[in-house]
């Protein structure tokens, strides 16, 4: 149905109808935050929710965009003209993706795009991540390029790093290219060596809600960076390349270096424990001891909200009322300030654990949350 809404837009918008249609998912990180640009170890999985595209070669070097999801016409861009920060409109995404293709020396001469998202902006899921992925498939495809697909999302971080200027890691576009259904991927953002590891929740009796606090992030916003910035930082003072080179069991030791440097320390501890959590996550789910992973789950959230320090009065009351409503497990999940949690629980328990949240969120003046359930499934394809 989807496709052929994008495919009737886009016959609409350009006369003629696309090469193909496209998709991508957006993510949910089960366990390991901030760890992807720390060369450490994640664990998303791709969603149901995706952003689909309709799209054809161009040969005169413009660029045309439209989305079903933003107000106004086809936008024009000509590709002799794309720079790095030259656009802070939603196009920069699309675009920084053909500007990083031209850039790697493939030779793609334009497009016509339309586009339709179900993924929520703003809530933590890689909204733009998906986009991104959809249009670098689909010109993959049409321009025949031959790039795998953990080269496609390398392509996509970098125009996310450079052309829009966010500085975010490889696990976003690396989960919606190559995420597999009923499956979560457990990643290692230093060698971007790939495991498939079984998550299939409603076998078990379990569900995986996601609750959208509809507090909005930005990654390109200060706090972001500052993270990145301070984690390099502890790195250098510890003499490594990367906090993933700090190992759990000499964790001590080396914040026993850092001293008095409060914020190195704390930094330092996040990531070192957090790359455990994602270990020890995938050996409980190897082990079918899918419920053992609850506690993991929320002792990854206070890391992130004492250690990190980037929760919110929002996603704390998500935690806390989910845990205290029968929930087996709780975290934000996401970049932080902001965005959206994961809650499990029994699927017995759904309802309850739902209402519990929605009634604290009235009950402290919040706007109502969105909760809807995350089910593992498939990374980006071509739809027709």
């Amino acid at each position: 149905m989807a496709a052929q809404q994008v495919q009737g837009g886009f016959q609409e918008l350009y006369g003629a109808a696309p090469e193909g249609v496209w998709s991508a998912p957006g993510r949910v990180n089960l366990i390991g935050e901030h760890t992807d640009y720390n060369d450490g170890f994640v664990m998303p999985f791709a969603l149901p929710h995706t952003t689909v595209a309709a799209v054809s070669r161009r040969t005169d070097g413009r660029l045309r965009l439209h989305s079903a999801d933003v107000e106004g016409g086809v936008e024009e861009l000509r590709l002799d003209e794309l720079a790095p920060e030259s656009d802070r409109n939603w196009t920069a995404y699309p675009a920084g993706v053909v500007w990083a293709l031209r850039e790697a020396g493939h030779a793609v001469t334009g497009a016509d795009v339309h586009l339709a998202s179900t993924v929520p902006s703003g809530a933590g899921l890689s909204s733009s991540a998906a986009l991104e992925v959809v249009i670098a498939l689909a010109l993959n495809d049409l321009y025949e390029l031959g790039l795998q697909r953990w080269q496609l999302a390398r392509l996509c971080q970098r125009a996310e790093n450079v052309y829009v200027g966010a500085p975010t890691g490889i696990m976003d576009q690396t989960a919606s290219a190559c995420c597999e259904e009923g499956h979560a991927l457990f990643l290692d953002t230093r060698d971007l060596s790939q495991q498939q590891i079984p998550f299939d929740l409603a076998a078990e009796g379990m569900r995986l809600l996601v609750v959208d606090t509809r507090v909005k992030h930005a990654h390109s916003d200060g706090e972001y960076g500052k993270r990145r910035a301070g984690c390099e930082r502890g790195a250098a003072l510890l003499g490594v390349d990367a906090l993933r080179d700090i190992p759990y069991d000499g964790l001590d030791a080396a914040l026993a270096r850092l001293g008095d440097d409060e914020e190195a320390v704390r930094l330092v501890r996040h990531i070192v424990t957090e790359d455990e959590r994602v270990e020890r996550t995938v050996a409980l789910l190897r082990a079918g001891e899918t419920r053992a992973i609850g506690p993991v789950l929320v002792a990854g959230h206070a890391s992130l909200r004492d250690d990190f320090r980037i929760s919110c009065p929002e996603l704390d009351l998500v935690v806390d009322t989910a845990l205290a409503s029968g929930a087996l497990g709780a975290r934000m999940t996401g970049g932080g300030f902001g965005g959206s949690a994961i809650v499990l629980v029994e699927a017995s328990d759904v309802d309850t654990v739902t209402k519990a949240v929605e009634e604290a969120f009235a009950g402290a003046g919040f706007t109502a949350p969105r909760v809807f359930e995350a089910v593992p499934s498939a990374g980006a394809r071509r739809l027709s």
